[in-house]
């Protein structure tokens, strides 16, 4: 129960060492981690109640590696997430005022923080639980050389299949058209399938000319170049922008080129897709302009970063149209609509 007003508490920590910033820290990471902030509050208030059960030490020997074990991964996810956060508000528009372009590189600095925080929440419960690190290290080192050379084809399975979790070139359900090195091509030397699953050593795509079950191992295709056709996909964008007064010919001219030019700087934006109309509106003497443009994405993540970079966009356009002594009113919010590519 008290878990549960973990994010007020916070927010009240917060008000009392930094007040100028205490609106801002609640709105962009508070707020929208409402949820983790209680899980992680309970799972911390659980483990400090834990102690009244060292009288009974069966019991207490049992329970405690598993509620520090949920303490954890609960704490892990929270900081994962903030951090996601901090670089999705903070961290493209720091890149941005560098002169560096925000683009997938983000991505990837983002999954190797991740990686580095489970490594730290894992170093950190073996420490709770006193394993001893050193010599397990050394253990699996010595063991893993043995290994290696019984059964290096297995284990080169293995890291293609840690590779494809990492990288998520496709997911169960993806429609993919690849080719294979010798051995394992079929006839027709190009494959273009469903795929049904990814196992431990190897993943099973359904083909889609004969129906048939194909069986790739996994480090075959992370060592050739695959066709994502499920997520070739385009997500339209449709802004509106309503005028505080009637534009003349000029002032639309400029309008469309401010646009244009702020658009075309993000990246992800579909090339040439930018549609821009500025016209009377119907019910008032102002004016209101009609933006559409297409955002490619091969990912969540990556559509997300996206949206984040069109939010910075809106921001340079609404700067640079009131320096020419144009108002507007951004109609919120932004309107989103998934547009797949025809299979």
């Amino acid at each position: 129960m008290i878990g549960k007003y973990t994010p007020g508490i916070v927010q009240i920590i917060i008000n009392r060492f930094m007040p100028n910033l205490g609106k801002e820290i609640t709105n962009n990471f508070i707020r929208p981690l409402t949820k983790l902030f209680q899980i992680a509050g309970t799972f911390i208030l659980i483990s400090l109640s834990s102690v009244w059960l060292e009288d009974y030490k069966a019991l207490y020997n049992f329970l405690n590696p598993l509620i520090v074990l949920a303490v954890v991964i609960s704490i892990a996810w929270l900081a994962s997430r903030l951090f996601q956060q901090l670089l999705r508000i903070y961290g493209i528009e720091i890149i941005r005022k560098s002169g560096l372009e925000a683009d997938e590189l983000l991505l990837v600095f983002e999954t190797i923080v991740n990686v580095a925080i489970g490594f730290i929440a894992a170093i950190g419960y073996a420490q709770t639980q006193r394993f001893p690190l050193t010599g397990l290290l050394a253990g699996v080192s010595i063991g893993g050389v043995a290994i290696s050379f019984a059964a290096s084809k297995t284990l080169e399975q293995l890291f293609g299949t840690v590779v494809l979790y990492l990288d998520r070139p496709f997911i169960p359900g993806d429609y993919i058209r690849f080719s294979l090195t010798s051995g394992y091509t079929p006839p027709e030397g190009e494959t273009y399938g469903r795929v049904e699953s990814i196992g431990l050593r190897s993943t099973k795509i359904r083909v889609a000319a004969t129906g048939t079950l194909y069986i790739v191992p996994n480090n075959q295709l992370a060592n050739t170049g695959i066709e994502n056709i499920t997520r070739g996909k385009k997500v339209m964008v449709l802004l509106y922008l309503d005028f505080t007064k009637k534009l003349i010919e000029r002032e639309k001219a400029l309008v469309e080129q401010v646009v244009k030019n702020s658009t075309d700087s993000v990246f992800g934006i579909d090339p040439g897709s930018t549609k821009i109309a500025v016209f009377d509106h119907e019910h008032t003497d102002k004016c209101r302009a009609r933006i559409t443009f297409f955002i490619l994405g091969s990912s969540e993540n990556s559509i997300q970063l996206r949206k984040r970079l069109l939010e910075v966009a809106n921001q340079n356009i609404s700067k640079e149209l009131k320096n020419f002594g144009i108002d507007f009113y951004l109609q919120e919010p932004n309107i989103y609509v998934d547009s797949p590519v025809t299979i």
